[in-house]
């Protein structure tokens, strides 16, 4: 029997449509819009705060104190989802930020019946996202379409580590995931920056990003500078990088006097563990060695940024 399957997780929504399953998808969360023909699903997990009215530190501000008191980020609709009758949910436990987990997840089912079988996808590395795709291919049957999606990303992977290796220098770049508080990378960035030809010395690899004092970054004197805020798009991006420029020994970070801050479409291509992380790394190599990687993705992508000398004077 052919599953349907609900998914929580944007990644995973991704993953499904890889694999051929569009049409086997029957619930999606609020931020599932890729690939484009999902939005038309009936959504069935929504966030419990109005996040599209907050400032980046009042999110921070709220969400930190929704987790201290163990109260949920998100809203499950109960009713659509016993009415869909999944037989297969897709969600994590990674972070109770991304999507609901635990025991928001555990709760719900006690009103299913039958209960669905449920996936969850808790990726901390690329191979872990790998290992993902080949669990997703096993549970809806699609085993061999798995084995075929993960293969040819490794050898695309392995093609920008092969040009990048000619580079005759690798960059120190630092990847920001949060704006207002600083918050490093973590997870699979380190790895995506390391195939790519640069190095972050601030990420936290395999595991998740932490708040970073602006000193660190100022040290550190990153000579390429990658703002991705975590579900955001690139026109958001771009917004937040701006106020940087009041962080002092700003005009001195190597980036900004080279011009080599870029803010990118963080929801397509790094904080998702999907698919698309292989055209992420893509990305990043073009960022740091542009004369070895040519970007032939989309163009709403990245943007470089540009900054006055006055503007960036503190």
């Amino acid at each position: 029997m052919e599953p349907r399957i609900v998914s929580f997780l944007p990644a995973a929504t991704e993953m499904v449509c890889a694999l051929g399953l569009g049409d086997r998808l029957v619930g999606i969360s609020h931020e599932c819009d890729y690939p484009p023909e999902v939005r038309a699903k009936p959504v069935v997990v929504r966030p419990a705060l109005e996040l599209e009215t907050m400032s980046l530190h009042e999110i921070d501000v709220a969400v930190s104190a929704r987790l201290r008191t163990g109260a949920s980020l998100y809203q499950i609709d109960e009713q659509r989802l016993r009415e869909l009758a999944p037989t297969l949910i897709l969600t994590q436990n990674l972070c109770q930020v991304c999507a609901p987990s635990g025991n928001e997840v555990s709760q719900v089912l006690k009103a299913m019946s039958p209960p669905p079988e449920i996936l969850w996808l808790t990726p901390r590395s690329l191979e872990g996202v790998n290992e993902n795709l080949r669990e997703l291919g096993r549970a809806t049957g699609r085993a061999d379409a798995a084995g075929a999606l993960i293969a040819s990303g490794c050898d695309r992977l392995k093609k920008v580590s092969a040009l990048t290796c000619r580079a005759a220098a690798r960059p120190r770049v630092f990847c920001l995931e949060w704006v207002d508080p600083l918050y490093c990378s973590g997870h699979w960035i380190s790895e995506m920056v390391e195939l790519a030809g640069g190095e972050d010395a601030l990420s936290r690899r395999g595991t998740d990003s932490v708040r970073i004092a602006w000193s660190d970054v100022v040290r550190w004197a990153p000579e390429v500078l990658v703002v991705m805020p975590c579900g955001f798009s690139l026109r958001k991006a771009v917004e937040q990088v701006k106020p940087l420029g009041a962080h002092p020994g700003w005009s001195s970070l190597p980036a900004v006097r080279n011009g080599r801050v870029f803010a990118v479409n963080a929801n397509a291509y790094f904080a998702r563990p999907g698919p698309r992380l292989v055209e992420g790394t893509e990305l990043l190599a073009h960022l740091f060695h542009p004369e070895l990687a040519a970007w032939s993705g989309p163009d709403d992508a990245f943007e470089r940024m540009e900054f006055s000398p006055a503007a960036s004077q503190n």
